[in-house]
C-alpha cells in the first residue's frame, strides 16, 4: 500500500536531515583529511582485472577484444544491485526490464525488445558459463557475485551459444579454502528492505569446498493505482546459490553450482497511458494522466518468475591441455496478468504464463603453449517451452471512423508449444607471429532447428470470463473458432572471425578484427491462424582498437571503433489487416542496417585521494532498407531502436584514510542523447536526452569488517522512459514504461 501522508511527511523530513548531514560530511572532508596523516597509508592504484571472456583468464588489458569487466569490489561500491544498474557503466549498452520481467539488452544497437519466447535474444546472458535461452529470468539480480563481463559485438567462436549482438557474463564467487562471509542489510526509501549473505570454507580439507549465499529484497511501488488504491511496481524476489568444488585429485576437479530464485510481487509493472483511447463503459476518450507513477488500471493483479537451475564442470589438467565438461539444466515457470490498455476498463488486458526447461552441454578442449593458445569446444542446446497467452478484453473495440466504436469483445487464448536445438562446433586459435604481432583465427558452424504447434480459441460468448479459467477448459471444446498450425524448420550457419594485434610495448596494445553473427529464424509465436515464418540474422562487424596502461599505471584507456553490416534483422510491430480491419501482431525480417560508432573508457588516478572512471559511445548509422505496412519503403521514417547517438558517464572517488578506516565518497552523472523506445520511432514514446544523477558514501573500518555505505540515486528525481509500447494501430494508444524515481538508503555490511 501506498505511505499515509503523515508517515510520508515524517520519513521526509527524517530523510532531509540525514542528507543535511551527508552534506555537512563532505564540507567537513577537507578538514577531518587535515588532521589525518599527510601521506596515505596505502598507495591508490588502478585495479586489475583478470577476465575469462576468451574462456582463459587474462588480464583485461590483454585481451583483444571490446569488454567491459567490474569486479565484486567495483559492483559494490557503484551499487549495482541488477543488471539494470550495468547500463551507464558501459558504453553503448542499453539494457533495463520490459514490459514483461523481460531482460531488455542491446549493445552497439543491437538486441531484442520483444518479451514473447517464440525468438532468440540478440545479446546472450551467461550465468557461470550457461547460456539462458529466455529473456524471462535474464533480468539477474546481483547476488554474490565474483565479476560480471559486457562483450560487445558478435560472439561464437569462444562461447556456448552463438549471440549476433553480444553477451553479458555474470561470473558468482567460488568457494574458498578459509572460512570467511559476509552479511549485508540495506533500506531505503519507498520502504527498500535487502537482506544479503554468504559463508564459504572447507568442508573436507584441501578436498571439498562450498559456498552459499542467500538474497531477500522487498520494497512498495514506485507508483500509486487510484483505482485500487495499492501500489504498483514493486518488489519481492528471493535468490540463492549453492556451490562445491571437489578438488578429486591433483588433475581432476569438479564443480558444481546450484541456485534458484522468486519473484512474486503483489502487482505486474504497469506502463503510463501516453495518448488518449476511448472507454467503451463511459462512451468518451480518456486523456492521459501527468504523474508517470500513477496509474489507474485494473489488470494488473499476477506477476510471478520462478527460476532454478544447476550447472556441473568437470576440469582435466593434462600437460599443456585443459579439458572441460559443462553440463547444466534450467527451468523457468513465468506467469503475469499486463495491463496494457492504461485504463480501469477491461479494454486490452494481456495475460501469459510460460513454462520453460533447457539443457546444455559443452565440451572443451583448451591447450596453451608459448606463443600460442586454442579454445575448441563441440556444444548442444535443447529447450522445450510451452505457452499459454491471450487477451482478457471484454472492453474491446473496433473504430469505425468518425468517432463511432463498434464494441467487439475478446476473449481468447493460445497455446504454443515449442522446442529449439541448436548444436556447434567452434574453435578459437591465437598465436604469436612475432613478439610484438598477434594473429588470431576463428570459426563456428551451427545447426539449429524449431519445432512448432500453435493452437487458438476463442471464447467470448462462453461465459469464460478469465485467464485462468480459459487456461483449465482448453482444448475440451467449450472455445470456438479453433485455429492452429504445426511447423519446423532448420537453418545452419558458418561464422568466421579474423583479428590481428600488436603490441607497441608491454602497456600498449593495438587490435583489428572482424566476425561474423549470426541469430536463428523462427515462427511468429503471435499468431495461431497460420504459421509465419521469419529467417535469420546475420551481421558483419569490423572492429579496430587500443588499449592502454598510461602515467606509470596510474590511467587506463581502452578505445574501440566499429562497423556494423547487419541483414534481415527481425523487428516486431503492430498494425491493422487492410482488408478486415483486424489488429495484427507481425513479426518479420524487415531490411537492413548499417551501424557504426566509437567508444572510451578511462580510469585514472588524479592523486592518491582522487580517482576518475569515465566511458562513452556514439552510435551512427541507421536503417539501409525497412519495410512496412503495405509493402511501403520507410526507411527514412524510421531510427533504430534503443539506439542513442550519445551515451557516456563520469564518475569521481575520492579516498581518504582516517585513523579507525577509510571514507569513499563517489559521485557520478550519467548522459544519454534522444532513444527511439520502438519500431514505430514514434516521437511520442521518444525519450529526449537526459542526465541521471548519484552519490554515495562508504565508511571501512580498518580490520575490513565493518562497513557502512548511504547512498542516493537519480538525485533529481529525472521522469525518463525506458521502454514503451505503441498500441496506436489498435486499440488506439501509447504506452511508456519509466525508469526509477529518486531512491536512496543505507547499507551495513559485515565480514567474518
Amino acid at each position: 500500500m501506498m505511505s499515509h501522508p503523515t508517515n510520508s511527511l515524517t520519513f521526509a523530513l527524517n530523510t532531509r536531515k540525514q542528507l543535511l548531514a551527508l552534506a555537512v560530511g563532505l564540507a567537513l572532508a577537507p578538514a577531518v583529511n587535515a588532521q589525518a596523516p599527510s601521506e596515505p597509508k596505502a598507495e591508490r592504484s588502478i585495479e586489475v582485472i583478470e577476465v575469462s571472456a576468451t574462456r582463459q583468464t587474462e588480464n583485461l588489458q590483454d585481451v583483444p577484444i571490446a569488454v567491459t569487466a567490474l569486479s565484486a569490489n567495483e559492483l559494490e561500491k557503484m551499487q549495482i544491485l541488477d543488471l539494470g544498474d550495468l547500463e551507464s557503466h558501459v558504453p553503448n549498452l542499453n539494457l533495463h526490464v520490459g514490459d514483461a520481467s523481460n531482460a531488455v539488452i542491446y549493445i552497439r544497437g543491437v538486441g531484442q525488445i520483444d518479451s514473447i519466447s517464440f525468438n532468440d535474444p540478440g545479446v546472450g546472458v551467461y550465468l557461470d558459463d550457461v547460456y539462458m535461452g529466455r529473456v524471462q529470468g535474464s533480468f539477474l539480480d546481483v547476488v554474490d557475485p565474483q565479476q560480471i563481463e559486457v562483450l560487445r559485438g558478435p560472439q561464437g567462436t569462444l562461447y556456448g551459444r552463438n549471440t549476433i549482438g553480444g553477451a553479458v557474463k555474470f561470473t558468482s564467487a567460488k568457494p574458498t579454502d578459509i572460512t570467511e562471509g559476509y552479511v549485508d542489510v540495506g533500506v531505503g526509501n519507498y520502504g527498500l528492505l535487502n537482506l544479503k549473505g554468504s559463508i564459504s570454507g572447507a568442508l573436507v580439507e584441501d578436498k571439498l569446498l562450498g559456498r552459499f549465499a542467500i538474497a531477500s529484497s522487498k520494497r512498495d511501488g514506485y507508483a500509486e493505482n487510484t483505482l485500487t488504491g495499492e501500489d504498483d511496481y514493486d518488489k519481492d524476489t528471493l535468490a540463492w546459490r549453492g556451490s562445491l568444488l571437489y578438488q578429486i585429485s591433483d588433475n581432476l576437479s569438479a564443480y558444481l553450482v546450484v541456485d534458484g530464485s522468486d519473484s512474486s510481487p503483489n502487482h505486474s509493472r504497469t506502463p503510463h497511458r501516453e495518448t488518449p483511447i476511448y472507454s467503451m463503459s463511459q462512451g468518451q476518450m480518456l486523456p492521459p494522466g501527468d504523474d508517470p507513477f500513477t496509474v489507474n488500471v485494473n489488470y494488473n493483479d499476477l506477476e510471478s518468475l520462478e527460476t532454478a537451475g544447476g550447472a556441473l564442470t568437470l576440469e582435466y589438467l593434462r600437460g599443456n591441455s585443459t579439458f572441460k565438461s559443462i553440463s547444466a539444466y534450467r527451468q523457468m515457470d513465468y506467469r503475469t496478468h499486463l495491463d496494457l490498455d492504461g485504463t480501469a476498463d477491461g479494454s486490452f488486458g494481456i495475460y501469459n504464463f510460460e513454462d520453460q526447461d533447457q539443457l546444455s552441454q559443452e565440451f572443451q578442449w583448451l591447450y596453451n603453449t608459448e606463443g600460442m593458445s586454442l579454445v575448441s569446444g563441440v556444444y548442444y542446446f535443447k529447450e522445450d517451452d510451452s505457452t499459454l497467452g491471450g487477451a482478457v478484453a471484454p472492453d474491446f473495440f473496433v473504430p469505425l471512423g468518425e468517432g463511432v466504436y463498434f464494441p467487439f469483445p475478446v476473449m481468447s487464448a493460445g497455446l504454443r508449444d515449442q522446442t529449439n536445438t541448436s548444436s556447434a562446433i567452434y574453435a578459437n586459435l591465437s598465436w604469436d607471429l612475432t613478439p610484438e604481432l598477434g594473429l588470431t583465427l576463428g570459426a563456428r558452424y551451427t545447426k539449429e532447428k524449431k519445432q512448432v504447434s500453435s493452437r487458438g480459441e476463442e471464447f467470448a460468448g462462453t461465459g469464460i470470463n478469465s485467464a485462468e479459467e480459459m487456461e483449465r477448459v482448453f482444448g475440451t471444446g467449450v472455445g470456438h473458432s479453433p485455429s492452429g498450425y504445426d511447423a519446423e524448420q532448420s537453418w545452419n550457419n558458418f561464422s568466421p572471425k579474423l583479428s590481428l594485434d600488436y603490441k607497441l610495448n608491454a602497456d600498449h596494445l593495438l587490435y583489428a578484427s572482424t566476425s561474423r553473427g549470426f541469430k536463428s529464424g523462427g515462427f511468429n509465436g503471435r499468431l495461431t491462424s497460420f504459421a509465419q515464418p521469419f529467417d535469420p540474422e546475420t551481421m558483419w562487424s569490423y572492429e579496430v582498437g587500443s588499449k592502454s596502461m598510461l602515467n606509470n599505471d596510474n590511467v587506463r584507456l581502452n578505445l574501440a571503433a566499429f562497423y556494423n553490416d547487419y541483414k534481415n534483422f527481425q523487428l516486431s510491430r503492430f498494425s491493422i489487416d487492410p482488408d478486415s480491419g483486424a489488429f495484427l501482431s507481425l513479426f518479420e525480417n524487415a531490411g537492413k542496417a548499417t551501424i557504426y560508432g566509437a567508444e572510451m573508457e578511462l580510469s585514472a588516478v588524479l592523486t592518491d585521494s582522487l580517482t576518475l572512471n569515465m566511458n562513452a559511445g556514439y552510435l551512427g548509422g541507421g536503417y539501409d532498407e525497412l519495410i512496412g505496412d503495405f509493402d511501403q519503403e520507410i526507411s527514412d521514417e524510421r531510427e533504430l531502436v534503443n539506439a542513442p547517438k550519445w551515451n557516456g558517464r563520469l564518475g569521481l572517488e575520492y579516498f581518504m584514510e582516517l585513523d579507525s578506516g577509510s571514507l569513499n565518497w563517489s559521485v557520478s552523472a550519467s548522459y544519454r542523447s534522444k532513444t527511439y523506445l520502438t519500431v514505430s520511432s514514434s516521437e511520442v514514446l521518444a525519450q529526449s536526452a537526459y542526465t541521471l544523477m548519484d552519490m554515495s558514501v562508504t565508511y571501512l573500518t580498518n580490520d575490513e569488517q565493518w562497513q557502512v555505505s548511504l547512498y542516493a540515486n537519480n538525485l533529481t528525481d529525472k521522469h525518463y522512459r525506458q521502454h514503451g509500447f505503441d498500441l496506436s494501430a489498435s486499440p488506439g494508444v501509447q504506452l511508456g514504461y519509466y525508469g526509477a524515481p529518486r531512491t536512496y538508503g543505507a547499507n551495513l555490511k559485515y565480514r567474518f
